[in-house]
């Protein structure tokens, strides 16, 4: 374990007016509050924190995020508190350690709905003070670099969370080191084999080609050293996980993969950069497509370099970056280049980025109330790489690899984005799904009362847009909704022999914890909630089992006391052709005789039933899916649920498969009597000039 003095004298190294005092009583309070406690390898608890501490002292961060590393697991493992901490080390250190404490308890790898309520916090708790997810991230490192006291199976839950959501957001925040590190770390535990491979196989390189990296590196200081050029030269093979990643993305074995070695020129000034890349240009050739600007368009973490990848010696790829040595800072240390010190004061570095407006451009649209949404957005913040585009008068929009022109206009604003109707790139005018690249210049062309599709949804990518297209879907589609949904429950109303008023629907509403009729008549229109449902909340005794519930019906075939029950895959109804399939601990299944899933039991006649439907004492209700495609014009889709509602056929639920334009595919579960009264309803839909295309529904991937 480090030392109190040695501790100290890290923190002197880059800030000599250290508060040495504040973090003396922290090492002296973690080590009283941490006394007896033991890690799982053995050691003294207290060498984790420490250790998080000296961590934190890499990227010369200030004391007090050094004295929350000290204390962050007290107010949660000890029995110390926040009022102690608040009392001994002050309001700002406390609520450091307080939020801390509170990201430690959120379990980020757990079930999706929980995972994105558990993201909220996370993004909210950084928001307050950004030093909290730094403490956060070396505290997993050290965890990390630790890992194997842990059961293998623990081992394994915090390997998964530490390369989906730890490894990506230090990757975000610029803090790359600590993403390869991270990604590396989590790699040993969940493929080893793999890792080892590329290990193997690096020193099998290196035994026949020799130290590459080392004739690299001498190759471009010799290179620079003749155009009078004063800058530093760095080389090193890629980390195993980013190697490993690289064949998987472009299916490529170890032999062929050519870019493993990356190397670093370091100058002075920014002038120098470009001098350095005309240097290595005229000596190398430069491979197309593989060149990077980030200084004149630096990323929105404060990331500036030039990247170019080279054929170097022996043709080999090597991968070159450029920068200042500010530039180069900022890059190591991230968003956490902020609160860096040096020589006792803040570092004034003009590439370091406020890391309010950093959280603010992270967060932002990320307000949506779907729980898949919501993750959708948070990985497509963390995740992407950016491509750069102009407006046409040059301003430089910021997006995601593979966003199209829908996404460039809601970058710019909703207002334009909801108006969009096409694009021109360059001059020329293109699909709004056509994905952009690098320096292009768009023009967004609008029109006043155009409105975002659903279709467009699958051509947006990032995660502002699709927030404001499914806001916007959203207030559009409220009304036509609340007209269905109106027709829905009226017609539920009726099968029931109930009548409908305004007083039940605001009464089924409170009981369903809605604030108002209108929102549940919106709910049912969507297919968020059935009519039936708003049927069976105020009128129990209409209340049916589950759809999969066994039932007791007659038929002729069974013995008295056999238990059956329709099959789920093609829902066969009183009068069709059945037979019966026996399966075990299920009685027998009923199928409709011309049922696709029958086809697998040809080999099986031992379980075969012959059965038929008993006249007369069969089930009133059966419930059918139809697979509809109908016109996407105003009033349609009423006209549909008015007819099947004509032919005393109740709509049970319903599910948009499809959206497009110019045509709504969709299921629609409708109860019927028997055979007969599904052919009447389907008759009568058939018959609407509306309705393109009707069928039953058959789904195999359904349990019997």
């Amino acid at each position: 374990m480090i030392d109190l003095e040695d501790l100290i004298a890290l923190v002197r190294n880059y800030n000599p007016k250290t508060n040495a005092d504040l973090i003396r009583r922290a090492y002296a309070y973690g080590m009283k509050m941490h006394d007896g406690q033991f890690r799982q390898s053995g050691e003294p608890y207290f060498t984790h924190p420490v250790a998080v501490a000296a961590i934190l002292t890499e990227q010369r961060l200030d004391d007090a995020t050094i004295v929350t590393a000290l204390l962050h697991d007290t107010i949660e493992d000890t029995k110390s508190t926040y009022a102690e901490i608040e009392r001994l080390f002050g309001v700002n250190i406390a609520e450091l350690v307080d939020g801390v404490t509170k990201l430690t308890n959120l379990e980020l790898s757990s079930a999706q709905s929980k995972q994105a309520d558990n993201f909220r916090k996370l993004f909210m708790a950084m928001s307050k003070d950004l030093r909290v997810i730094l403490v956060k991230l070396a505290d997993r490192l050290h965890n990390m670099r630790t890992i194997k006291s842990m059961r293998p199976e623990k081992q394994a839950q915090k390997a998964r969370e530490t390369m989906e959501i730890f490894a990506p957001l230090a990757g975000r925040m610029g803090m790359q080191w600590m993403r390869e590190e991270l990604e590396d770390l989590a790699f040993r535990v969940l493929n080893p084999e793999a890792r080892n491979s590329i290990i193997r196989r690096f020193i099998t390189l290196q035994r026949e080609t020799g130290d590459v990296v080392h004739r690299i590196t001498n190759d471009i200081r010799s290179e620079l050293d003749k155009a009078e050029i004063d800058a530093d030269v760095y080389g090193r093979a890629k980390k195993p996980y980013s190697i490993w990643r690289k064949m998987q993305e472009k299916d490529l074995a170890f032999s062929r993969l050519s870019d493993i070695y990356g190397f670093r020129v370091i100058c002075e000034h920014e002038a120098d950069c470009y001098r350095i890349l005309g240097v290595i240009h005229h000596r190398w050739r430069a491979v197309p497509g593989r060149f990077k600007d980030y200084i004149s368009q630096p990323k929105s973490n404060g990331y500036r370099s030039i990247h170019t990848t080279v054929s170097g010696r022996d043709g080999k790829r090597v991968e070159v970056q450029v920068r200042t040595r500010q530039m180069h800072e900022v890059n190591e240390a991230g968003v956490a280049a902020h609160w860096a010190y040096r020589e006792g004061v803040r570092t004034k570095n003009p590439f370091a980025v406020d890391p309010a407006k950093w959280i603010a451009s992270l967060t932002e649209r990320l307000d949506e109330d779907d729980h898949d949404a919501f993750m959708e957005n948070v990985k497509l913040e963390m995740y992407t790489d950016q491509v750069f585009c102009f407006t046409p008068k040059g301003d430089v929009i910021q997006l995601p690899k593979g966003a199209t022109p829908l996404d460039f206009a809601f970058a710019i604003h909703t207002r334009i984005g909801n108006s969009c109707v096409s694009a021109k790139i360059d001059g020329i005018r293109v699909p709004l799904w056509t994905r952009l690249r690098n320096g292009q210049s768009i023009e967004i062309i609008t029109a006043e009362g155009q409105r975002p599709q659903a279709s467009w949804i699958d051509i947006v990518t990032t995660g502002r847009a699709k927030a404001a297209i499914r806001r916007s879907l959203r207030e559009e589609d409220r009304g036509r909704f609340i007209r269905l949904g109106q027709e829905l429950v009226r017609s539920a109303f009726d099968q029931v022999g109930r009548k409908y008023s305004d007083k039940a629907l605001r009464t089924a509403a409170k009981m369903l914890g809605l604030t108002e009729g209108e929102e549940l008549l919106a709910r049912v229109g969507s297919a968020e909630v059935t009519a039936r449902k708003v049927v069976e909340t105020l009128y129990p005794e209409f209340a049916q089992g589950p759809a999969d519930e066994v039932i007791q019906r007659p038929v002729l075939g069974l013995p008295p006391d056999q238990t059956f029950r329709r099959a789920q895959c093609c829902q066969p109804v009183p009068g069709e052709r059945i037979v019966g399939i026996t399966y075990r601990g299920q009685g027998v299944v009923i199928h409709a005789i011309d049922c696709p899933a029958l086809e697998e039991m040809e080999d099986q006649p031992s379980r075969w039933v012959d059965l038929h439907w008993q006249p007369g004492r069969h089930a009133p209700v059966n419930t059918v899916s139809l697979d509809l495609t109908i016109a996407n014009d105003a009033g349609v889709l009423g006209r549909v649920c008015t007819l099947i509602g004509e032919q005393k056929a109740n709509i049970s639920d319903m599910q948009f498969t499809d959206r497009k334009p110019d045509f709504y595919r969709l299921l629609v579960d409708i109860d019927v009597r028997d055979v007969e009264h599904l052919h009447l309803a389907m008759t009568a839909l058939e018959a609407e000039s509306q309705v393109a295309q009707i069928a039953r529904h058959r789904d195999l991937g359904r349990k019997p």
